[in-house]
């Protein structure tokens, strides 16, 4: 019988190539999303690609404990990957509380009630800004991690560590909760259908919808935020990884929980190329690949911004079984033709 797996937050734009890539898998999904960061395109998106019209959805916010329990009751959940939590930098340096009491409450909610119903494998979605500015790179899963630079990745701390000390508490008992914590770096693209891709409400956090929206002319401007830094060509260094790569990524390790292959209750894996990009080479490559001209512009750094990061990968490669695959310009191309999507909508 098929494992059902809820993916919370799965409306948006990670959680929605997972679903797909979890259908085509074989796996049922049921999908929770309070909406507050997306809207229904990438959701209907899934159910195109995938042919199916029945994907249980819950509109609820998982900040409401009833709600998730409601939900739990419902349907006979296999793994949780939890996606719902508020991600912008900038945001969480402005509105610490908002995001503390909604990352941190959200996630609580979800173990308390995997916990309650007999336990549960869970799927964490944290960060590589938990590594703060690392010293040694690239990074493995054993580095450091540092003091977080803003209270969003003060979340991604906190919830690791609460993942851990929860599977730590229900090892042995009658709800016992299983863990793995996927450290992605900076996922980028589109499915290659263009029917799901990034939708950023307002203006974007990320690099590659800001590209993507200046060549569709709906900004004016590109900013790349700083070029003095001690890079070759001056602008911070990332791990840009294939949206359905990453994608991939959850199902292998959703595989590894269910077929009881983890070797220990609570693992951590890096989620990336382990190939350093530029922000300036990411710009130029998306041109080349589109033949497209961007109208772009250096500005002064930004606070919060470390200077290089990016993943050693061997871990997830050699356990998961699992690698990143799409080449960059593949990534790119599919990123335009989302955008061109959403133009034609």
């Amino acid at each position: 019988m098929s494992k059902t797996v809820l993916v919370s937050g799965g409306a948006g734009y990670i959680g929605s190539h997972v679903s797909v890539e979890l259908i085509n898998s074989g796996y049922n999904v049921v999908v929770a999303d309070n909406m507050s960061n997306c809207d229904m395109t990438c959701f209907e998106g899934v159910k195109k690609i995938t042919g199916k019209d029945d994907i249980p959805f819950y509109q609820i916010d998982c900040c409401d404990y009833e709600s998730v329990v409601k939900l739990f009751d419902e349907q006979k959940i296999d793994a949780v990957i939890h996606f719902a939590a508020y991600k912008a930098v900038g945001e969480s340096v402005a509105q610490p509380i908002m995001y503390y009491r909604n990352n941190l409450v959200s996630f609580l909610n979800i173990l308390e009630a995997a916990k309650n119903h007999g336990g549960c494998n869970v799927l964490f979605s944290s960060s590589a800004t938990v590594y703060g500015e690392a010293q040694d790179l690239p990074v493995t899963e054993q580095t450091p991690r540092l003091p977080a630079t803003s209270p969003y990745g003060n979340t991604k701390q906190m919830c690791e560590d609460i993942l851990r000390d929860v599977v730590k508490a229900t090892a042995g008992s009658e709800g016992v909760v299983k863990g793995i914590a996927l450290r992605y770096f900076n996922p980028i693209g589109a499915h290659p259908s263009a029917l799901i891709g990034e939708l950023p409400r307002g203006v974007p956090n990320n690099l590659v919808p800001f590209i993507t929206q200046t060549a569709v002319g709906k900004r004016e401007c590109l900013s790349i935020f700083g070029n003095d830094y001690p890079t070759e060509d001056g602008t911070c260094l990332r791990d840009y990884i294939d949206i359905v790569d990453l994608a991939k990524a959850h199902v292998a390790a959703v595989a590894r929980m269910l077929d009881d292959r983890m070797k220990e209750g609570y693992e951590i894996f890096n989620v990336g190329t382990g190939r350093p990009v530029s922000v300036y080479e990411l710009v130029t490559v998306f041109e080349k690949v589109n033949g497209l001209k961007l109208n772009y512009k250096f500005a002064p750094r930004r606070p919060g911004d470390v200077v290089a990061i990016w993943a050693d990968t061997r871990l997830a490669n050699e356990e998961l079984g699992w690698q990143a695959e799409r080449p960059l310009e593949e990534t790119l191309a599919s990123a335009w033709a989302w955008e061109k999507h959403l133009a034609e909508k």
